[in-house]
């Protein structure tokens, strides 16, 4: 059998389970008593002060950032760095959603380097990290956690914009699902849409393999099994463990394989329109699903599966009930995929498909090619009035 080579770059240290967030402690007081820098958003307040407490306690020096309130921009970034520049860290705690994680992989890798960060966008252009970097998820949804990836809103462009680095892959990650048992029902429901979309790409990605695919396969059922749970319910326990193990599936998949048209076609929305990026995802990936789908069905069928399709059917029609189940779980979770609904208009089709079409370092991954007319009819069927 053929198949190209693929590289896995994965932390160190993975600690998955309730209540494995105490374990961080030990882990990073064995480091030296370091001088540890806190990024997070002021939600975490609480579990920041029962950590701070505990690494003091142990000998290490804490300061902490609690600035990182929406998706971050550069300009956030920038700030955020100052302060960690002024703190002198020798290692960087990232705890909570996909932003704050974001942010603390960036602060761990340019606190002492002389690289601006717009240099760094794109892949491997992050020349180095001189800070131990430990991450800790608060929600079940962008994989940050575990992937070489970071995003920063580029506000200029309007565009998100993405560092990919092996030097961003924390060094320590302590996943604990009970920390997600206070998220609202939309945030639960939105970032898990995001994992799964994570998920959804990474199989039928033009550089799928078979290493990757078992993650994203897992990833899927799982979603399609307790994402309404969690929605539902924020304290089921074994709902909040399954979508733990999708974020961490779906971040897994990010670095060898990464991400596609959806995520390409998302960029735009939360640049301008500011929509949190798993909403983002959920109005497209159906769309998305059902246009990649005309090219390989057969993996498409196999995601339609994993959702909940009956076997037996010819793939083709497999495939197109995958994309009818994508929408189905986006309604159950309460979602509005309706571009119209979020402020987007018909007339804003062709400018956000322009700026879809430059993030090329995603749409290379896509299973069929997208040109400019194919992403404005992609948009048009988001609007559902």
């Amino acid at each position: 059998m053929s198949m190209r080579t693929i590289t896995f770059l994965q932390p160190r240290r993975l600690t998955f389970g309730p209540g494995c967030i105490t374990d961080c402690t030990a882990y990073i007081a064995a480091l030296g008593k370091p001088r540890v820098h806190i990024v997070s958003s002021p939600s975490m307040t609480t579990v920041i002060n029962t950590l701070r407490v505990s690494l003091q306690e142990l000998g290490c020096k804490v300061t902490f950032d609690l600035s990182v309130t929406a998706e971050p921009t550069i300009s956030m970034f920038e700030k955020a760095l100052a302060y960690a520049r002024a703190a002198g860290p020798t290692c960087v705690l990232g705890i909570g959603g996909g932003s704050p994680l974001d942010v603390a992989k960036l602060i761990a890798a340019f606190t002492y380097s002389e690289q601006a960060v717009q240099e760094t966008f794109g892949i491997g252009l992050l020349k180095s990290r001189d800070c131990h970097l430990v991450c800790i998820p608060s929600t079940s949804g962008t994989g940050s956690e575990v992937s070489p990836n970071a995003i920063l809103l580029d506000e200029e462009a309007a565009l998100k914009k993405g560092v990919v680095s092996t030097f961003l892959v924390p060094d320590a990650t302590f996943i604990d699902p009970e920390l997600t048992y206070s998220l609202p029902s939309s945030i639960t429901a939105s970032t898990g849409l995001d994992a799964l979309t994570h998920c959804v790409e990474a199989y039928t990605n033009l550089f799928a393999h078979p290493l990757v695919d078992l993650y994203a396969l897992q990833g899927i059922t799982l979603c399609a099994k307790y994402l309404a749970m969690a929605v539902q319910d924020g304290h089921d326990i074994e709902a909040r463990i399954g979508m733990s193990l999708v974020s961490l599936y779906g971040g897994l998949c990010l670095g060898p394989v990464n991400t596609a048209a959806v995520h390409a076609l998302a960029y735009p929305l939360g640049g301008e329109f500011h929509l949190a990026h798993g909403l983002s995802n959920a109005i497209l990936l159906p769309a998305v699903f059902r246009f990649n789908a005309k090219s390989t069905p057969d993996r498409h069928a196999d995601v339609a599966r994993a959702l909940g399709a009956p076997a037996g059917l010819p793939d083709e029609e497999t495939a197109a009930l995958g994309a009818d189940l994508l929408t189905q779980l986006a309604e159950a979770c309460g979602l509005i995929c309706d571009l119209g609904r979020h402020g987007v208009t018909r007339g804003d089709i062709s400018r956000l498909a322009r700026s879809a079409m430059t993030v090329t370092r995603l749409l290379k991954n896509n299973p069929r090619s997208i040109e400019q007319a194919d992403a404005e009819l992609i948009y048009h069927q988001c609007f559902l009035g």
